[in-house]
């Protein structure tokens, strides 16, 4: 009897621990405050990511601080200001990494296009800060615990900034103004339990600093989540919808590859969703830690923290959905 009462405890206080760790990666006021971090580049769920984060904006949930490109690629920053400035948001900052920076580029070419069709007033990487000054500054000017970051590239910005040291814009260093101002980090990035994904091992050395020594909590959206949400193709068919560079990628990058004849595997545009809206009822959360090797693969240790990645509860079409409909978001009049 008293075996079986002490079982009930321990399931209970396990129960409890369960219930306050994953509460940890809920929020409930809205608008939250956005940096969003992206390669913007090698792949073009990229765009119907960016898309989400101006559908989510322009509905009132979010505001986005600034777009960060984590990729130094010569076309970025300005992709990055043609859908900014579609979507009548011309002004977010925009901000480039530099030290450590990966030089990727698309190879579907839809950067060009875009910027060869679509108004925009940035036109080279030189004419926006370094990402890190841009992080440093926007943080330090924010209340303590408020900013939610969104990254679905290489964590090499984020790495950067933990490593920074104090400056005109704040005495604290890297590590100390992620841990004041910062309320959350949700990464597009891993493959669970264990595996190897792009974001993750293009750039070992800052995504093993970011997975080590983040001191606020971390949701990992995982490869083999987005890898069974298809994307594109209602839009690429709505014909009510004219002159859109969001439209015009997914037209050009879909028929490039056979693996996308059912629309591009949604890897960024579900990491946006559940930052913004959460992740149930779609998801549940795993609680752990992830490890990376220096190969690039990484793996996960199931154990209760400030970690978890989502785990799979509902078809993938009902989400597959809701992202469908919201990739169609226009611009506000």
């Amino acid at each position: 009897m008293v075996g079986k009462f002490l079982l009930s405890l321990v399931v209970l206080f396990c129960t409890l621990k369960s219930a306050q760790s994953q509460s940890d990666f809920s929020h409930t006021e809205y608008p939250l405050s956005v940096i969003f971090d992206t390669d913007f580049g090698p792949d073009y769920d990229d765009v119907g990511a960016i898309t989400l984060l101006h559908s989510f904006t322009d509905s009132g949930y979010i505001k986005i601080l600034a777009t960060m490109a984590s990729s130094k690629h010569k076309n970025v920053a300005a992709a990055l200001n043609v859908f900014n400035t579609y979507f009548k948001k011309p002004d977010i900052p925009i901000g480039v990494v530099s030290k450590n920076g990966l030089d990727l580029g698309d190879r579907q070419h839809w950067t060009d296009s875009v910027i060869s069709r679509y108004p925009h007033h940035i036109k080279s990487n030189d004419e926006v800060p370094e990402a890190l000054n841009l992080y440093r500054k926007l943080l330090a000017s924010q209340p303590d615990h408020s900013v939610t970051i969104i990254t679905v590239g290489f964590l090499t910005n984020l790495a950067n900034l933990l490593q920074s040291s104090p400056d005109s814009f704040s005495g604290l260093n890297g590590f100390e103004l992620v841990k004041l101002k910062v309320a959350a980090l949700v990464c597009m990035g891993g493959r669970f339990p264990s595996g190897r994904e792009f974001n993750l091992d293009q750039d070992v050395s800052s995504s093993k600093k970011v997975l080590e020594e983040w001191p606020t909590t971390i949701l990992f959206s995982g490869f083999e989540i987005g890898q069974k949400i298809k994307t594109g193709l209602p839009l690429v068919h709505n014909e009510k919808i004219q002159k859109s560079p969001v439209k015009d990628v997914f037209s050009i990058c879909i028929p490039m590859a056979k693996e996308d004849s059912a629309g591009r595997m949604s890897w960024d545009e579900t990491a946006v969703y559940v930052a913004v809206k959460g992740w149930q009822p779609f998801y549940a959360l795993q609680t752990g830690d992830c490890k990376i090797f220096p190969d690039g693969s990484n793996t996960w240790t199931a154990s209760a923290g400030r970690r978890a990645h989502l785990v799979e509860v509902m078809p993938p079409q009902e989400i597959n959905a809701i992202i469908n409909q919201l990739m169609m978001h226009q611009p506000l009049k």
